[in-house]
């Protein structure tokens, strides 16, 4: 079984049987229940979709423009495009929704249906959990004939996006145009192929090398930006002919950088050295996920600005930023959320903001990395027994370590002097996820297995 009905949506393999996969009637029957959710009035709704490049992409947007379309829906198609790009088309077409068509950083054979609210943000889980519900009951009712939806392409939406982003205060295209940067990109057969070349013109690069240009969809590695898969554009830059590298996963919402040798910059330090150069600008709190580096928390006392921390999930990131008034925040998996722009995951405006940190700054790269303290993550899990009380046993860990610091918001994590410990479930998988930081791997494997053994203790 590979579908995976969530309050965020629909994620699944192409192919198979109804309601095990991915298959034309769960995708009608999802975007019928969105619909359907959305709908209060007589008014005809209009709806944004874009897609990644996966090769499955095209007969999925057909049939969610369709259903759409049955639904009495007015569709504005953009195409291929990325996830930050649809969340903006929203906000600057002025839509009811979107719908965006990609499964972000897994293997080609899947894809899903994520959905945006009015504000261009991801539906919140009460919502979700209502849209489920409809599925459930099959509340659905379609237009006649006479007021079905119209359809039409749009095929600037990135372009306005990056106009957008040219248009902040804190990117400087002067700056970057005179640093005369010479800049590497993967973009793993996806749409970034299209966009990263267009948004580093216009921001006056001229010097760019892409591997993996053409969105064919066939993913030319794990499309997950993470070091074990990113080891062509690592040998390209080892003989330094570049400043600096850019990978991002197929619908562009991550972003992990490379230092000027082809060394990785770290992932986690993506939102770390963005957020450094929005603080030096903007004074403002910081948000990222419990699972995140401590990186942001102490960059946030050297501004002497508050940091907060999220649930796992951009959904709940972009909460607590609303209610912390944050400048900046995101997740350590490459996701960067610049609300001056538009709150939503963005590897175009992380870039451009990025770049100009090192245009107005004159560091390298790898200098910029230095500047922040060598936080190593060891992510282990635990699998779950048919029957277990899984929130009793968490109950147990965090009265067992309450002496320390303790946060319940989404599972357990326990901080310490020297760094944390975060167990929470999966919400795809029978595991706790056990995640943990300290100054050294040593550390962060020692501090993980002793709490994983305490675990284990509480779950026999």
């Amino acid at each position: 079984m590979a579908l995976i009905k969530s309050i965020s949506g629909i994620r699944g393999t192409i192919g198979g049987r109804v309601g095990d996969n991915l298959t034309p009637i769960d995708i009608v029957q999802f975007v019928s229940a969105f619909i359907t959710f959305l709908k209060k009035d007589e008014r005809p709704l209009s709806i944004i979709v874009g897609r990644d490049a996966r090769i499955s992409g095209k007969i999925v947007s057909d049939l969610t423009c369709s259903t759409l379309q049955a639904l009495g829906v007015n569709v504005t198609d953009i195409g291929l495009t990325t996830t930050p790009t649809t969340e903006m088309a929203v906000i600057q077409q002025h839509a009811d929704g979107g719908i965006i068509l990609t499964a972000s950083h897994n293997p080609m054979q899947w894809n899903a249906l994520k959905l945006l609210n009015a504000q261009g943000e991801f539906i919140s889980a009460a919502d979700g959990a209502k849209i489920l519900e409809i599925i459930e009951k099959q509340e659905f009712t379609y237009a006649d004939v006479e007021h079905l939806g119209s359809y039409r392409c749009y095929e600037n939406a990135i372009s306005d996006h990056i106009d957008k982003i040219l248009g902040l205060k804190l990117v400087d295209v002067d700056a970057i145009r005179a640093a005369h940067l010479s800049v590497a990109l993967d973009c793993v057969n996806s749409t970034g192929g299209i966009a990263l070349p267009m948004l580093l013109k216009r921001l006056g690069v001229q010097k760019v090398e892409v591997l993996n240009s053409e969105p064919t969809g066939r993913f030319a590695h794990n499309p997950e930006p993470l070091p074990q898969h990113l080891h062509d554009i690592s040998e390209m830059m080892a003989n330094g002919k570049f400043d600096v590298g850019f990978v991002v996963d197929p619908d562009v919402d991550r972003l992990a950088l490379l230092n000027e040798d082809g060394s990785m910059f770290g992932e986690e330090y993506t939102l770390v050295s963005v957020a450094d150069y929005i603080l030096q600008h903007t004074p403002g709190n910081t948000v990222s996920n419990l699972s995140s580096t401590r990186a942001l928390r102490d960059v946030s006392k050297r501004y002497g600005v508050s940091y907060n921390a999220a649930a796992v999930g951009e959904v709940n990131v972009v909460e607590k930023m609303k209610a912390t008034d944050a400048v900046i925040g995101g997740e350590g998996n490459g996701g960067v959320i610049y609300p001056e722009l538009h709150y939503g995951r963005d590897a175009l405006v992380g870039i451009a903001l990025f770049l100009t940190y090192m245009a107005k700054s004159g560091k390298k790269c790898s200098e910029i990395r230095s500047l922040y303290p060598k936080y190593v993550i060891s992510k282990n899990k635990i699998e779950l027994r048919p029957g277990m009380n899984v929130p009793v046993i968490l109950k147990k860990m965090a009265d067992k370590y309450a002496s320390e610091e303790v946060n319940t918001i989404d599972g357990v994590k326990i901080d310490f002097a020297e760094g944390w410990v975060h167990l929470r479930t999966s919400n795809t998988e029978p595991i706790i996820r056990v995640y943990a930081e300290g100054e050294s791997e040593q550390y962060a494997e020692t501090l993980a297995s002793r709490v994983m053994k305490d675990l284990q203790e509480m779950m026999c």
